[in-house]
């Protein structure tokens, strides 16, 4: 066994949790800010404020789905290289690594040229109307070059954090989002840049973390080293990878998907003022999920490692603190959400008809929040062991079999129908959590009798 992860076997649970989550916790929500302190600035633009708003919300698939292929090669990579630190075989780990970063580069060309190609017709498409196509397209064209930038950052922190350098991981996003908070008022502002600006912000800060992760990565203080033999690619390791991330993958595309389709039907029964609203609800929910993802993949290493290592009583004992803690705080949050909607939706845009609006959605949309502690732990869970096939069932049965379908069968049964496509979400939510519970209590019963045997 490896001694450099020694301590991931070792050291009490409670505290090994708290040392590595809370640095991932702060990360999630850091690396959030990207897109959130864009859209408060730019929904503070001024009278074209909540177009322009409108308008970058519409980009959020596309940004979306270029962050699902960061977790479709690294989010299964990191867990595989922490299976094989704990059964002692850092060289594969370290192999692994490698591979998943020259496929994330690969990866990255091909969707540069395909949002370059395609951006305004994706935006039209995707939700944007006559008012806010300009705003999006002007986005997305500066968005689209940082591409591979934001491919290496989401991605290859994966790897740092599965080490257990959760701290270094936390600073990788850190740096990008002070940089962003930094930049976005002197090129929306100063440079009178507008929308433009908040994309440049975006893409230099995400850049500075970029290079900051190659470094770490290639440095003595790695203990899986980015080398010349270890990036290439070996289809044995990088295919399990794949297969393990598509449940990830499958959870962010979806995203994509689903956000088209909530602003196509509220364009459909409403107006720009309830698109606008989603990108809202939308954030707000970012900023909800976040930390609860961030404990959620701080527990990563710890299960995986001692998985790899065969012991149960370990993984079990981790589980069960992640399953409280992710409870507690979906449930507070819920009630905070449901007492005081419009001071989150107030971050966003002052406009009082938007206020209004988007505060009565929001209690909607987040009606059931206080039981998704439950879904992100089995979820995560189920990927820390290695479990591709369970992970990906969950993922695709809240999103295709559930919420899709519900976005457009609730306005069939309800008479306000711009309210009928946001409950879509809660119904959707309810029934999911219930599902994955259910099949997470087999699936664990049967991963834990497999390596105590």
């Amino acid at each position: 066994m490896d001694r450099d992860n020694e301590f991931l076997g070792t050291e009490p649970v409670g505290r090994l949790l708290f040392r590595l989550a809370i640095p991932t916790i702060a990360a999630q929500v850091i690396n959030m800010l990207y897109n959130i302190v864009d859209r408060i600035y730019i929904g503070h633009m001024g009278p074209e404020g909540d177009l322009a708003l409108t308008g970058v919300g519409v980009c959020m698939p596309i940004i979306l789905f270029v962050s699902a292929f960061a977790a479709l090669i690294c989010h299964g990579g990191a867990p595989r290289a922490s299976i094989f630190m704990g059964q002692g075989n850092k060289d594969a780990a370290q192999r692994t690594m490698g591979g998943c970063f020259t496929a994330q580069l690969m990866v990255s060309a091909v969707l540069t040229a395909v949002i370059l190609i395609w951006n305004r017709p994706l935006l039209l498409a995707f939700g944007a109307s006559g008012n806010t196509i300009d705003y999006a397209a002007a986005y997305m064209s500066v968005y689209a070059l940082g591409t591979v930038c934001v491919e290496v950052t989401l991605g290859m922190n994966q790897f740092i954090t599965a080490q257990g350098f959760a701290k270094v991981g936390m600073k990788t996003v850190l740096i990008g989002a002070v940089c962003n908070i930094v930049f976005d008022p002197v090129f929306i502002f100063a440079f009178r840049m507008g929308v433009r600006g908040a994309a440049l912000a975006t893409v230099l800060s995400q850049a500075v973390s970029a290079l900051w992760v190659v470094r770490f990565l290639s440095g003595e203080k790695s203990i899986l080293r980015l080398t010349r033999d270890s990036l290439r690619v070996r289809p044995a390791l990088l295919l399990p990878c794949v297969a393990l991330g598509v449940a990830p993958f499958v959870m962010q595309a979806s995203e994509s998907v689903i956000t088209v389709c909530f602003n196509s039907s509220l364009l459909k029964y409403g107006s720009d003022v309830a698109v606008g609203s989603m990108t809202i609800l939308y954030s707000v929910m970012q900023f909800a999920m976040m930390p609860l993802q961030g404990l959620a993949q701080g527990s990563q290493p710890i299960i995986s490692y001692n998985f790899g290592a065969r012991n149960a009583a370990r993984v079990k004992e981790v589980f069960r603190l992640l399953l409280l803690v992710s409870l507690t705080y979906s449930t507070a949050l819920w009630a905070l959400i449901m007492a005081f909607p419009q001071v989150f939706v107030a971050m966003f845009n002052s406009k009082p008809e938007l206020v209004v609006f988007a505060s009565r959605a929001l209690r909607v949309y987040c009606a059931v929040m206080f039981i998704f502690g439950a879904q992100i732990a089995c979820q995560m869970t189920f990927v820390s062991l290695g479990k591709a096939a369970a992970s990906a069932v969950v993922a695709v049965v809240r999103k295709f079999v559930l919420l899709l379908p519900l976005i457009y069968i609730m306005p069939l049964l309800m008479a306000d129908k711009t309210m009928a496509v946001y409950t879509a979400e809660p119904v959707a939510d309810l029934l999911a959590v219930t599902f994955t519970v259910t099949l997470f209590s087999f699936q664990f019963r049967k991963a834990m009798r497999s390596i105590s045997e």
